[in-house]
């Protein structure tokens, strides 16, 4: 998590909302890819954090199919990366802060839960949740001056 809160932080450097994500082989403990959010600069609305990272990881295991690794993202997933996650076959997903507004896993259509969902990796939220959260919450206020109108992070 400590690398997806610096992919983060590198986003928000950008002027990108601050999300990080890690692709992880846990049989290894080796960094396949790493992704930082980055619509705004990729003139791309599918560039979020998981996204990039899993694009890398992909391109980087010569397969779409990522079965057994891990991603580990600093916000818990919206449903389009939710239903990449699942597309991908991520063995297991770690996030830190909720989302209420814009979450899909424990939040909204808690996207891993619905029948029509074919693959679902093992979930656990709240890893580094504060610290992910503080980012996010700091980066929001500093782009609106003030904090009534931030995000509920």
């Amino acid at each position: 998590m400590r690398i997806a809160l610096e992919a983060a932080q590198d986003a928000a450097a950008r002027g990108e909302v601050p999300v990080g994500a890690v692709v992880v082989d846990p049989t290894t403990g080796e960094v396949i890819a790493v992704g930082a959010n980055g619509p705004i600069g990729a003139h791309d609305p599918t560039a979020h954090a998981e996204i990039v990272a899993l694009r890398a990881a992909a391109a980087r295991r010569g397969s779409y199919r990522l079965t057994n690794l891990t991603l580990v993202v600093t916000l818990e997933p919206c449903a389009m990366c939710a239903g990449a996650i699942s597309h991908a076959r991520i063995g297991r997903l770690v996030y830190g802060a909720e989302d209420p507004k814009g979450g899909a896993v424990a939040h909204g259509p808690r996207f891993f839960e619905q029948a029509t969902c074919h693959w679902r990796p093992r979930v656990e939220g709240g890893l580094l949740a504060a610290e992910s959260a503080s980012l996010l919450r700091e980066f929001f206020r500093a782009r609106r001056g003030n904090a009534n109108g931030a995000p509920n992070f």
